[in-house]
């Protein structure tokens, strides 16, 4: 019998505690030749973190755009479904914004506040570790719970 890989699944088990917070990675198809990070893509994506959160779908505590992925920090409503969520925010921007997106999501569940403040540290990061900028501070595609900084 042919083996085949199994995607992952994203449905949070009733076990976890609400409020629950998710690093969430979401990447856009390698054939696609725009930049997440430039400033319409950054403020339609910006935008529609700040509508989620008014509408109470999520709460995000700290988004950081890089050129061909993003990282989220995400706590979901828990009468939401992740995946839907996740699945219509990325559907939207398909059609809003026509970023091609690669299909699926990554997600870890943050378990206590040391390893939240490591994520968001990780997070912070990134752009400075792939040679983007000199410090974290100095990366301008970050939204910060409510605060594009």
């Amino acid at each position: 019998m042919e083996s085949r890989l199994r995607r992952p699944s994203h449905v949070v088990p009733s076990w976890v505690s609400q409020g629950a917070v998710f690093h969430i990675r979401i990447r856009t198809d390698k054939r696609w030749a725009r930049s997440l990070v430039n400033e319409a893509l950054g403020k339609a994506i910006f935008d529609s973190v700040a509508f989620y959160q008014r509408r109470l779908v999520w709460n995000c505590r700290l988004l950081l755009l890089m050129p061909d992925h993003l990282h989220a920090l995400i706590s979901f409503n828990p009468s939401k479904e992740t995946s839907k969520v996740v699945g219509a925010w990325k559907h939207f921007h398909v059609t809003h914004s026509s970023i091609q997106w690669q299909e699926g999501y990554f997600d870890h569940r943050i378990r206590n506040d040391d390893s939240l403040d490591e994520k968001a540290h990780y997070i912070r990061r990134n752009p400075v570790v792939l040679g983007l900028c000199d410090t974290p501070e100095d990366w301008p595609w970050v939204w910060d719970g409510g605060v594009w900084v």
